[in-house]
């Protein structure tokens, strides 16, 4: 858990009529139950990490922070589900796709089913870190592209600096 998730997660917990009034905040539902459920963050800094119980969290992000949510799930004969998602959080009013545990919804960058598809998206995340740059700082239309490699069974492509350089340079124009 890094740092600003560990100083999140031990914020007092606010009422529900705090939350309600962080309606522009997008919530993101956590949960662990061994050996059966874990549903977690790869990348991303919340706000805030509310604690529901000891098994079930919400994470609290603002308009257009990326994150990665896992969701791994299991029974007695093994596991059943390999999810992965990348998502931009988003207000109210924005378009956005209704996402179970997602609330009020999020752009889905990109979506990951199965093992092998989620190892592979591990490994990019993996190596774009190695490169010190941060995954919340990808271009979005890389998440889209890496997507749509999966999805077609075509080879991934990598994230290198120079896309990054060229990523930031277009977002800073006016």
């Amino acid at each position: 858990m890094n740092a600003s998730m560990q100083s999140a997660r031990d914020a007092p917990s606010p009422s529900v009529a705090e939350l309600a009034g962080q309606a522009a905040l997008t919530r993101v539902s956590l949960a662990f139950v061994a050996q059966r459920i874990n549903l977690y963050l790869r990348f991303g800094t919340p706000v805030r990490v509310v604690p529901i119980d000891r098994r079930r969290r919400v994470a609290l992000f603002v308009p257009s922070a990326v994150f990665c949510r896992i969701r791994w799930e299991a029974n007695d004969y093994g596991t059943t589900r390999w999810q992965l998602m990348v998502m931009q959080a988003c207000t109210p009013w924005d378009v956005a796709q209704r996402i179970p545990g997602v609330q009020p919804g999020a752009r889905l960058l990109l979506h990951a089913e199965g093992e092998r598809r989620v190892r592979a998206v591990l490994e990019r995340i993996d190596a774009i870190e190695a490169r010190d740059i941060a995954a919340t700082d990808v271009s979005p239309a890389y998440w889209h592209t890496l997507g749509n490699r999966l999805a077609a069974r075509l080879p991934l492509p990598e994230y290198g600096a120079a896309r990054h350089a060229a990523w930031l340079a277009g977002r800073m124009l006016p």
